[in-house]
């Protein structure tokens, strides 16, 4: 009965993350509504550019489009309630939409994870076995990438919130991060997490350690294929193809690594929330731009669709 009691009476959490400086809450507001709306239009001219533009219309930029598109609810689904507490006194997040939150997060975190190491699986296909990479990578391997990636997300996520819904909350309501997430919702909770923390450990395994070791195995085999060409330009050529999707790899594993493995000791607040501001939303802006910067094929087909537009007006 106590349990019972404990759950229901928690409506709301109290979200910490830049509460301590309540002088710059409209500077931060401004700030990251300019980062939020650069990468939400950024990720979706992506996926504009790749879904209107015929040459494009190939594996490796379907699986672009749906990164950007992944990129898109990642930040939506966090941001807003963010931008929305800087203009609040009371840095409330309701209990259900903090299970959505949750939600949403983890479905995107683990969707990106694995579509990362689709995409690493494609440009091993490209470079290490060219000639048979239409046949290889048709439109059905395609599909089932991608339905491979959300349905993994999708079902990971399910789990994590299941088991966190589950949990009493009976003690103190402060959360400190910005948004809700797995780990700090365990450090409030009164009963036994040892399940929580069992699931939470071996789908790190699953959906993010075994994706990323999927990416190091296939970078290899495509190093040893690009060493194997004897002219510099082609050397140049081939891996020019996949530097930015190196370059978008080490950035969101390396800031998901560091948030998550790091010591949960003797940090400030500013720190945590710095860390994980780096992870969660530093991250998905970077991504349009490694990839419109350093991809021909992409500043060429943007630079189409704005001729587009200009000559209609």
């Amino acid at each position: 009965m106590g349990k019972a009691v404990n759950q229901t009476s928690v409506q709301e959490f109290i979200l910490l993350g830049f509460s301590n400086h309540p002088e710059l809450q409209i500077f931060l507001f401004l700030i990251f509504f300019i980062i939020y709306t650069v990468a939400f239009m950024g990720n979706l001219l992506i996926l504009l550019v790749v879904i209107a533009d015929s040459r494009l219309h190939t594996p490796m930029y379907f699986l672009l489009g749906n990164l950007s598109f992944i990129d898109i609810c990642y930040m939506s689904g966090t941001v807003p309630q963010m931008l929305a507490n800087f203009l609040h006194e009371a840095k409330t997040i309701s209990y259900s939409r903090c299970m959505a939150q949750i939600f949403t997060l983890i479905s995107c975190v683990g969707s990106e994870c694995i579509l990362l190491a689709a995409m690493a699986y494609d440009r091993y296909v490209a470079i290490c076995h060219p000639l048979l990479y239409m046949v290889i990578m048709n439109r059905r391997v395609c599909l089932q990438m991608v339905a491979a990636s959300w349905s993994g997300g999708f079902l990971n996520s399910l789990v994590h919130t299941l088991l966190t819904s589950a949990l009493s909350f009976c003690g103190p309501r402060e959360i400190r991060h910005f948004m809700c997430d797995v780990p700090p919702l365990l450090e409030l909770s009164c009963t036994d997490t040892a399940l929580n923390n069992m699931v939470l450990h071996t789908a790190s395994v699953f959906i993010g350690i075994s994706p990323c070791l999927f990416i190091v195995i296939s970078y290899i085999f495509i190093a040893f294929a690009v060493l194997r060409i004897h002219s510099s330009e082609g050397r140049r050529k081939a891996f020019s193809t996949c530097t930015s999707h190196l370059t978008v790899v080490i950035t969101f594993f390396g800031t998901a690594l560091f948030n998550y493995n790091r010591s949960n000791g003797g940090h400030s607040l500013d720190t945590d929330i710095l860390i994980s501001t780096l992870y969660c939303i530093v991250t998905p802006t970077l991504n349009p731009i490694i990839y419109s910067l350093r991809n021909q094929e992409v500043k060429e087909a943007l630079k189409k669709l704005a001729c587009r537009k200009q000559a209609r007006f």
